[in-house]
């Protein structure tokens, strides 16, 4: 086998594939960070399918609006992806039952090679597609991004403290697929997705990494920050791996300037940044709310509960817990007062993180008036319950608590 080029990690790269093929360790490869003249390519992805004639692989020609399928023998497939490797794409990821070996390509064209987990147990047999309950939810293609931000090593281990917040992005993902699913999104453009107050961005990468390699939607994923040097370095690396739906903008959720969202996220928004989050998503319109609020203060200061609950609430982390309770109640009935259907529940386990509640919120076509007078009800009644005149979200609503 011949590929035509002779750096070492590619001829090594090359060596493992065509021994994978050969002995049937092979299960998966996908090559991304195009290059050439073809703008509409996005990746490839290969898999082993078994065909009347014997073995054959899998390629699949992933377009901004198609998909090319086509099968070849084992060795036309492994002279195939060398041709392919280093000139049409500058990345490559194989997995077999082994391990995973990854070959990347600088922007001076000079390949690197490093490992990782693989699919199955060393020296077993591949696991047929057919036979998974569910697609990798961040797939292969997210582990340039997780090393750059420091989650796992270049082998694609998870580095020493950050296991939680791997634990976090992946159960996000997961949680995401599930709204997405359930939700009336457009199919007729690029799903526009805004995550305010990104951060250094994981969360921003992995949802545009669901969207892009798992869910075949076509997305564009804007991440807003107010610090100037986390927006760089999160639009430097979407350059370098080649995401060009992927951007992020300095600003504040409340007044940054990004497309009207059809899917808003805030994760941790501090105090009433949350209240501000999810009054731009309603005003926007957007399909799909999703925060997960954090540091409820605003409503601490007014709580003056019923006298049954007041020997309690002399303790603070009852007052607390009562503050946020009273905060995000309010928060998921004014969503269902301006037509929304909300769900209330655990983001990740308090194990990990105390700031663990997820509100998700999906826009329900047209107005339900009796629904809307229910909540309306609902909402000043808790309101009178805990004493709270004052509500950010309400206040963005217009909604009166009195």
């Amino acid at each position: 086998m011949s590929s035509g080029v002779t750096e070492p990690a590619v001829a090594e790269f090359l060596a493992t594939l065509e021994q994978s093929v050969r002995e049937g360790t092979f299960t998966r490869l996908t090559l991304g960070k195009t290059r050439g003249d073809d703008p509409t390519l996005r990746n490839v992805q290969v898999r082993t399918v078994q065909l009347k004639a014997g073995p054959h692989l899998n390629f699949v020609w992933r377009h901004d609006t198609q998909d090319i399928t086509k099968n070849l023998p084992p060795a036309e497939a492994v002279t195939e992806i060398g041709r392919l490797v280093g000139t049409t794409f500058h990345s490559a990821h194989l997995f077999t039952t082994r391990r995973l070996t990854q070959l990347e390509f600088n922007k001076k064209g000079q390949p690197r090679l490093s490992f990782g987990k693989g699919d199955g147990p060393a020296g077993g047999s591949p696991a047929p597609t057919h036979d998974r309950t569910k697609p990798r939810l961040l797939p292969a293609e997210s582990q340039t991004w997780l090393h750059a931000l420091g989650i796992t090593n270049a082998a694609g281990v998870v580095r020493e403290g950050m296991a939680d917040k791997h634990r976090q992005i992946h159960k996000f993902v997961e949680l995401l697929s599930h709204l997405v699913d359930g939700a009336p999104l457009t199919t007729d453009r690029p799903i526009e997705i805004a995550d305010m107050g990104c951060g250094k961005g994981y969360l921003t990468f992995a949802t545009h990494d669901y969207f892009e390699f798992v869910a075949q939607r076509s997305a564009r994923v804007c991440g807003v920050e107010q610090r100037d040097p986390l927006v760089a370095q999160c639009n430097q690396l979407a350059l370098e791996t080649g995401r060009t739906k992927l951007s992020f903008v300095r600003g504040s959720i409340a007044d940054a300037t990004v497309p009207t969202p059809d899917i808003l996220i805030a994760l941790h928004a501090c105090d009433t940044a949350t209240d501000d989050a999810i009054a731009r998503g309603i005003a926007a319109g957007s399909t799909l709310i999703v925060t997960a609020p954090c540091c409820q203060k605003e409503v601490r200061a007014q709580l003056t509960a019923a006298p049954v609950l007041a020997p309690a609430l002399r303790h603070g982390i009852f007052q607390e817990r009562h503050a946020e309770f009273a905060t995000d109640a309010l928060r998921a009935l004014l969503l269902e007062w301006a037509g929304y259907e909300t769900k209330v529940f655990e983001f990740i386990s308090t194990e990990h993180t105390a700031k663990n509640l997820m509100i998700a919120a999906t826009k329900r076509p047209g107005l339900d008036e009796a629904a809307r007078a229910r909540a309306a009800t609902a909402i000043r009644e808790l309101a009178a319950f805990y004493g709270v005149r004052a509500h950010a979200l309400a206040t963005h609503l217009d909604f009166a608590l009195a």
